[in-house]
């Protein structure tokens, strides 16, 4: 299936409408700001993984899923399963979720409509295949630009402006309207890739068919002003359409990747740390969460030097600096952290104590993923490439280069590299135990 958008008669590369072949003019509409807390209920461990991606064998985390997620709206249950509606010629399901016990719930008026039934799935999808969907939302002037493809569970795509009012920052709406392939999937992975721009964080939002919210992101991003990506798990169960809502014109905004997850179970080792896993479609490892304090096993010792996000750059003047205290001398360490906007083929510099103990190695994903970012350069050759997303990087430290009592630490972006940012940056010092598997050699 092929997708194009005209408006006002400039293509748009961000925008999509599918209408079997047709092309379709985009029309305003406006679009409220809603601001509502919900919550997910579960009671079981699953893993969550993408419906279409191979099943591996994991044997670490685990991610909390349930079965048929229920949504609460300010403390009232606002939808469950979408009631069935009479079938002609093909099953035909129409989501009318029960009065919320609260005022409160906002609405989008542009969503509810009067005309046609949502349709959620039907016995003609059953046989479909469940595709993931990667969609360019990158805005561009040129005329006649080719369409983009994608599965048939993708309705359409639209650039919606909001609308303007005295005081109030204007913002740009790009919406989904997507209908499950399959009963059997109510799980949609939505992965938004955007340029973390200070004061310009997009958000997520999903609505029913009467315009009610469902669920939100809250604010995505960390405004470290580097090429990033974010992921979001929406329960489709009555969900018609989800928003991208950004401030300003949306051009921060690059593209979206969606994926229908499936759930298994998954064993986990008894004593070890309990983790929250969800598997990305393209990722490697799991997201580094920094622990709060330190901790001590099997004689190593883990220590986090900072949670935050810390912008750097090239240089040590622009190098994110961290300091530890030593008790006593180690014999070797591990340096962990995860780095967003690096260049594949220039990892980040360490620098222990003043010295330069080299590059981080990374631990990059498939190379099929959306993430990476190709940068062309004139009189160059070669096409080099940053990976928009955050990603694992660790570098062993010699003992040599620590000591005991005060240490310093300094990661600078890579060569070539104007700007990166780290996060959940750790130390791990190993020592002598009890234990300690070892041998003497002349």
């Amino acid at each position: 299936m092929l997708l194009r958008i005209v408006a006002a008669g400039t293509a748009l590369l961000c925008g999509i409408s599918l209408a079997r072949g047709q092309e379709v003019l985009l029309s305003s509409a406006s679009v409220s700001k809603p601001v509502t807390d919900l919550a997910l209920t579960a009671d079981v461990v699953v893993e969550v993984h993408p419906a279409g991606a191979g099943q591996s064998h994991a044997r670490t985390g685990v991610t909390v899923s349930p079965p048929a997620p229920q949504v609460i709206v300010n403390g009232a249950r606002a939808s469950e399963r979408p009631k069935d509606a009479t079938p002609r010629g093909e099953a035909v399901v129409e989501v009318k979720p029960r009065a919320a016990e609260t005022s409160e719930v906002k609405t989008d008026p542009a969503l509810s409509s009067p005309t046609t039934p949502l349709r959620l799935f039907s016995s003609r999808d059953a046989a479909l295949r469940i595709e993931h969907a990667w969609i360019d939302l990158r805005q561009s002037a040129v005329v006649n630009l080719k369409a983009q493809a994608a599965p048939s569970w993708i309705d359409s795509v639209a650039l919606v402006p909001s609308e303007t009012a005295p005081g109030i920052a204007p913002k740009t709406v790009f919406r989904f309207r997507v209908i499950r392939p399959r009963p059997e999937v109510s799980v949609l992975m939505f992965r938004l890739f955007f340029d973390d721009k200070p004061e310009q964080h997009p958000r997520i939002i999903a609505w029913d068919e009467s315009g009610t919210q469902i669920i939100q992101s809250g604010a995505l991003g960390l405004g470290v002003d580097v090429p990033s990506s974010e992921s979001m798990m929406i329960p489709m169960l009555g969900v018609s359409a989800i928003d991208v809502e950004v401030p300003g014109d949306g051009t921060i905004v690059r593209g979206a990747y969606l994926d229908w997850m499936a759930n298994s179970d998954v064993l986990h080792p008894w004593n070890a740390e309990h983790r929250d896993l969800i598997r990305e479609p393209f990722a490697v490892t799991a997201a580094l969460r920094p622990a709060p304090q330190d901790s001590e096993q099997f004689g190593t010792v883990t220590a986090t030097l900072a949670a935050e996000a810390i912008r750097m750059g090239p240089g040590v003047e622009h190098g994110a600096t961290f300091q530890f205290q030593l008790e006593s001398q180690p014999l070797v360490a591990l340096l962990t952290f995860e780095v967003a906007g690096a260049k594949i083929d220039a990892p980040p510099e360490i620098f222990i104590n003043g010295e330069s103990v080299g590059t981080a190695t990374l631990t990059l994903p498939d190379l099929a993923d959306p993430g990476y970012r190709g940068e062309s350069r004139s009189l160059v050759r070669q096409m080099q490439f940053q990976y928009t997303g955050w990603i694992r990087a660790q570098r062993i430290v010699p003992a040599a280069n620590l000591k005991v009592g005060h240490n310093d630490v300094i990661v600078v972006a890579g060569v070539g590299t104007p700007a990166a940012a780290i996060r959940a940056t750790q130390i791990q010092l190993k020592y002598l135990w009890e234990k300690s598997d070892y041998v003497l050699r002349p």
